[in-house]
Formats: C-alpha cells, structure tokens, sequence
C-alpha cells in the first residue's frame, strides 16, 4: 500500500533524514508498552487503523455499534501512554459501515489534505461472519478538539466484479498519467452451491486472479497470470508508481507459505492495460506480517507466521529504488518476555514508521478479557526529530491470520465483551456496555439453546465430517439465527439434505411457527339462502264420536 510523498515534503525530509541506499538496515526499534488502554477489548485480530493528518482512527471493532457510537469508527488519542478511544461521526449523505475485520485498505489522493486524501475499504469479515464484497471510500470532512466528522460512500462496479473475500490487498498504481486500483488474494467462503456438511465451516482460497479496478468509470476487469497459482491470504503488497510487489501469504489448498516474490507491472496505454507478472528471488515465507513505510523508498516487515504454531519475530527493511526492490534482515526490537512466550499476536501500522502490536492476556490476569498493547517505532532517535513531517503514506492491514492454525481459526477463540470503562468523559456521546452486542453470541461460539453444550475449550468433531467447528443450521424464524447442528438432535443424513437444498429450517424452540406456517388458513363458509318450507297440508276433521271410538280401539 504505497501513497507517493509531494515533491515539497520529500525536500524536506532529505535534509532531515539520513539517505538510504540499498541493501541498508534502518537504525534500531523501539517498543514502548501502552500502560493504560480504556475499552481495549473493542480492538481485536483483524481491525484497521486510518491516519488522517498524522491523527490515528480505528474501526472493526467487537460487535456492532449502536447508540455508543453509530459509526462504529473511533479516535485513538494517545497522551502520556495512555490510549484513548473517542468516537467519531459521518456526514448525512454518508453510508453505513459494518466494522469489517480483515478487509483491504489502501490510500487514494495526491496528499494528505483531508478534501483530498482517501482510504479505499473493500471486503472483510462482519460480526456475524458474514463477508462483504463492497467498496467504501473514506473521507475526513472536519475536525475539532470535539468532534471529528467522516464522509463514507459505498462505490457500485460493473464488469468483473471480485467476491466477497478477507484477508487481501489493494493497491493504487499510476502509469502513463492514469490511475487504477489493483486487487488480489483473499479467502472466502465455500459457495453455497457447493456447501455439503464437509465444507460447511470450510474457507477457501479465492482464485488467483488480479482485478483492475477503474473508479473513474466504475468497472472492473479480471486477469488470470500463470505465474500466480494460488490466491495467497494474508500477504503484503507493496506499490511504487507502476509495479506491485507481493511477499508471503498462505495457501489453504497447500498450507504453505509462499517463499516466492511477485512482480506486478501495470502498463496503462490508451487502449487496454497490459498486466505482467514475474517471480523474483528473495521472498520470505510468511503470512500476516505488518508492514509500515519510514521513507519515500524504505519500508520495514515485522511480525507475522512462519506457520501455524510459530511467530516470526524477525524485521525485515525493503527497499524500493529504479523499479528494484532489496530485501534485507535488520536489527529488531527487544521483544518483551510477554511478547516472545505468546502464542498469537496482532496489529496494525499506525502510519509514520510505528505499529500497534496486541497480544491476549492470560487467564492468570485479574481481567482474563484483557489485550496488552504495544507501540512499536521502526526509525531510530534522529529520524524521531522529523517524524512530525512525514504524512501517511502506507496502510497495510495485517493481523493475526484466522486461518493458520486450526484451533485459532478466525480468531474466535478471543470472545471478550466490552469493558464497562467509559470513553472520554468530556465526550458527549460516551460508550454504553449494554449497548453492545455480545459477539459470542453472533459466530461459531455461541449457546443457542437452553440445553447447548458446545463448549469451544472442550469441542471435539460429533459428526464424521465436521472439520474444525460445530456445523451450524440457520433457523428461519424472524431475521433468523445460527443454531449447532449437534443441540438440535440433526442426523448427519439431514445435515447433509439442509445444507444443499436451500430449504427453510426451524429450530426445537421455533418449530411450531414452522407448524403455523404449514398450517393452510381455515377458510370462512359461504353462508346458503334458507329453503321455503313445504306447505302442510289440511287434516281431516272428524266428528267427537268417531274419535272417542278410534281411541277406544287403539287402548282395548
């Protein structure tokens, strides 16, 4: 995700920073503990962080927002290391925005004037697990000490629209005086076409096709390289004026991490863009690795998976310069003990060379819902002086990857709620806890009965071909609701029927407004006109004495 820096700042810096060449490391990290984190347990795996004019914004937050915060995107202030969240607002004519988790983000805008500059938001993961496949684009209208005001606009596209995916990367090239938007990665779900109880809980590799996007005309165009075989998840891109450079990612159909490097070269002509891919030496095998840009040509790697069970706690300086690219090893922080013994970890880069770290808190801490946060600088004490000057140029969103591990997949095994700490107490518009929907409740891990006893810390497959969660069946009553499988007495021979044929499902507790609907409505009689009466006919009168003598007869 590169952003170029204006000709003026760029003069700037040169004075202010050392140069540097290729093949050189940046000079020593620092990591400094945030002591202090009000409502931490809204920031989970897989959130963003936006810099606008060099002030941070989070959103993918735990749970919906709703009164607390509509937008669900949030200030972070940070003041004498301690963290602040302070929510911000959108513009009437502004759209609503899930708080995605694992989506893409890249800049779009010459500069960081907020009447310019852009964030570009495509796909990611709901609170409900369910994906998106839009686009947004994100815009700073006004800010005060008090309130701070976005502008979010959701884009259509025609053409060869990309499906809902997470874990993928966007990017903005710039060839010939044009610009386009470049697409590529991701996972997603198993089509519903194809969903059978053994992919019910199953993601899969989105193909490894690059998508061109033009925002100008609103269309999109697919390519297919033979050079890329698998659709990586969780990589990092890198963009310089016409090329793109893709490092590590993880393939579900392999499970390997590649170790190759990919070069995208876009080439913009009048008529159709032509797309070119080649495979360089030097790439890391890795995936969910951070990346943060200190200069207009160094960049530095940190964090990521080497696999499922290891972190890899070594830095990386990437050096673009003349359509190269350098990849060489630099001296790291000194990571904490906390840090170096966790098993999971993730962040994001906050923009000028420093990066949000989070690590889980152990069950052993007083709040066992808890993540420890850390800020970590990748420019050493005499690029510190300058930093003020440079503006947000890269935006990489790369986190703990859900999908690496078995047991940690999605990073559901993190169900905290939210802290009942308020926000800012100047802030008008503070954070309710019950205003916030538990998301135990809304994923894979939830009670969805009375009598369930699906228990993620004790979970083990009940059907033969459940893989690494309880099959769900979602209940039709009302907006509907994810029951298991399992709680609901399902055979797998019904299972299997459910989840191929798009049929109406209902629940134990709903099944008999499954009932009700089935029941046909009691139709209402048509009301007949009464028959005349036939009309008796006269008896025969007959004399006292003839009748006293038949009586006589009758009773002898």
């Amino acid at each position: 995700m590169y952003q170029p820096v204006t000709p003026s700042l760029v003069s700037v810096l040169s004075k202010a920073l050392p140069h540097h060449g290729m093949a050189q490391s940046t000079d020593k990290m620092s990591l400094q503990m945030v002591s202090t984190v009000s409502n931490s347990s809204l920031l989970q795996p897989g959130f963003s962080l936006l810099n606008f004019d060099d002030h941070v914004f989070f959103f993918g937050q735990k749970g919906w927002p709703k009164r607390s915060c509509p937008t669900g995107v949030f200030l972070l202030d940070i003041k004498q290391n301690e963290l602040k969240m302070k929510p911000v607002f959108f513009s009437k004519d502004s759209c609503y925005l899930p708080p995605l988790r694992y989506p893409a983000l890249c800049t779009l805008g010459s500069d960081a004037r907020a009447d310019e500059y852009q964030y570009i938001i495509h796909g990611g993961k709901t609170p409900n697990n369910d994906l998106s496949d839009k686009i947004y684009f994100m815009s700073l209208v006004n800010k005060t000490s008090k309130k701070t005001t976005f502008q979010c606009i959701e884009k259509d596209l025609g053409g060869d629209v990309p499906e809902a995916r997470y874990g993928h990367t966007i990017n903005v090239v710039h060839s010939r005086g044009k610009s386009m938007s470049v697409l590529f990665g991701g996972r997603s779900y198993t089509p519903l076409a194809q969903r059978t109880t053994e992919k019910w809980n199953s993601v899969v590799d989105c193909l490894p096709s690059v998508f061109l996007i033009d925002f100008e005309f609103g269309c999109c165009t697919s390519y297919i390289l033979p050079e890329l075989q698998d659709g990586l998840s969780f990589h990092v891109s890198i963009a310089r004026d016409d090329t793109i450079y893709i490092l590590g990612g993880h393939s579900l159909q392999n499970n390997t991490r590649s170790p190759n490097l990919y070069k995208l070269k876009i080439d913009l002509p009048l008529g159709s863009p032509a797309v070119t891919c080649t495979v360089l030496p030097g790439g890391i095998s890795v995936s969910s690795a951070i990346v943060t840009q200190i200069s207009d040509t160094e960049f530095v790697l940190v964090g990521g998976y080497h696999s499922d069970s290891q972190k890899r706690l070594a830095c990386n300086t990437i050096v673009l310069e003349d359509s190269k690219i350098e990849i060489v090893e630099s001296v790291g922080p000194e990571w904490t003990p906390d840090i170096k013994h966790c098993r999971t970890w993730f962040g994001c880069d906050m923009g000028k060379g420093s990066i949000l770290l989070g690590i889980p808190g152990t069950n052993k801490q007083i709040s066992p819902d808890a993540n420890y946060f850390y800020i970590l600088r990748c420019k050493g004490a005499e690029e510190d002086k300058a930093e003020e000057l440079m503006t947000q140029i890269c935006s990489q969103t790369s986190s703990e990857d859900p999908g690496d591990s078995t047991p940690f997949e999605d990073s559901e095994e993190f169900c905290f709620s939210a802290e009942a700490n308020s926000f800012d107490a100047d802030d008008a518009d503070t954070y309710n806890e019950d205003d916030e929907e538990d998301e135990s409740e809304t994923g894979y891990w939830i009670t969805c009965c009375a009598s369930c006893n699906i228990d993620i810390n004790t979970w083990v497959p009940f059907y033969s071909t459940e893989l690494n969660k309880p099959a769900m069946i979602l209940c039709s009553s009302g907006a509907g609701h994810w029951v298991h499988a399992q709680c609901m007495d399902l055979s797998e021979t019904m299972l299997l029927h459910l989840s191929e044929a798009n049929v109406k499902y209902f629940c134990n507790k709903h099944v008999d407004l499954n009932k009700g609907l089935q029941t046909p409505q009691k139709m209402l009689c048509l009301k007949k006109p009464p028959m005349k009466p036939l009309r008796k006919k006269k008896a025969m009168k007959l004399p006292t004495s003839a009748k006293k003598s038949f009586l006589r007869r009758l009773f002898e």
